[in-house]
């Protein structure tokens, strides 16, 4: 491996000229800077960069831990997070958590030895659920710049971003309502987790809100044993007069659309669906599917932007929560 002394000795200079001249220097003339670098990439020097870490203490790496790769939010949020990183001039390291506490403190540890600058993160379902975050503190109380999006926590104290579930939720209930629904049934396979929580309790809100609502609310929990194309059927098997659905996950307002449209539903006629889903699962409905837009690239970009703030010292000493607003998006199943 050539190193800066190899450069130095064919050279006949000092190593810090080498080193000053790769830096372009202005204490060293452009003649020398120029023979410094033409003779570096005749030999095809790399700068060590774990010297260029110890010396400097940054390594322009981000660690990234998400919790299911094969989610596509998680995925199109990992993309944005790595086109803004690398538009800044960093490096991503990313693990990803497979729902799985052990795991998640797993990648901690393994990135937490300074192979990182900081962290960009949404919690494992696992760790939502057993509401143990301790790991996640000990990182942050040793001083390493956090950011948790999607999925975070309010007892811990670091930079967040977010979007508003509950308000999101209250506002495609409340078009439901407008619309003249009378029996909404809302269904959620992320019930035990933050956001669905905040999604369910904004449907509750809106349908209390809404004095000549006269139906008891009708929340579907799905759960990984459960076969969801059955839950939708039985959804539809006991709840005879369901004219609005709003679905807060990924893919239930899909199989909602598909098992009401083999029922014989006129959509949207006697049946309104609105879906968290996102982009990817439109092209194959039809009539397309009203969704919640969560901007998922927004929340990427500002995650990254709120840790390079963070490490740059940009950010004020109180830590900040970014609120990314959604959009309900309406198409052919609503009306």
């Amino acid at each position: 491996m050539v190193t800066l002394k190899h450069l130095a000795e064919q050279l006949n200079v000092s190593v810090s000229t080498v080193s000053k001249a790769l830096n372009n220097s202005p204490e060293i003339g452009k003649e020398t800077i120029q023979r410094v670098k033409e003779l570096a990439k005749h030999l095809n020097y790399q700068p060590n960069k774990m010297a260029l870490s110890l010396k400097s203490n940054k390594t322009n790496t981000l660690g990234v831990i998400i919790p299911d790769v094969l989610n596509h939010f998680f995925a199109k949020a990992l993309y944005a997070i790595e086109m803004e990183a690398s538009k800044q001039g960093y490096n991503i390291i990313t693990c990803v958590s497979n729902e799985l506490l052990s795991k998640e403190e797993n990648s901690l540890q393994l990135l937490s030895n300074g192979s990182v600058d900081g962290f960009i993160m949404s919690i494992a379902e696992e760790t939502q659920k057993q509401n143990k975050t301790d790991h996640i503190s000990r990182v942050i109380d040793r001083g390493v710049p956090m950011v948790l999006f999607d999925r975070v926590c309010d007892d811990l104290e670091c930079d967040k971003v977010i979007i508003d579930d509950f308000g999101a939720a209250y506002e495609a209930t409340k078009h439901l309502l407008n619309e003249g629904r009378k029996h909404i049934v809302l269904i959620s396979d992320i019930e035990k987790l933050s956001v669905g929580k905040l999604r369910t309790n904004g449907y509750l809100k809106a349908l209390q809100d809404d004095v000549l609502y006269k139906e008891e609310p009708v929340v579907i929990s799905v759960t990984k044993d459960d076969n969801l194309e059955e839950v939708v059927d039985n959804l539809f098997d006991s709840n005879k007069n369901v004219d609005g659905i709003l679905s807060v996950d990924n893919t239930s307002g899909v199989v909602a659309l598909h098992k009401a449209l083999k029922r014989g539903y006129k959509i949207p006629e006697n049946l309104s669906i609105i879906g968290f889903s996102d982009k990817n699962v439109l092209v194959f409905t039809e009539p397309k599917l009203s969704t919640i837009s969560q901007h998922t690239f927004d929340i990427g970009k500002s995650s990254v932007q709120l840790l390079i703030d963070r490490l740059n010292q940009k950010s004020n000493s109180e830590h900040v929560t970014t609120t990314i607003k959604t959009k309900l998006v309406l198409r052919g199943t609503t009306k």
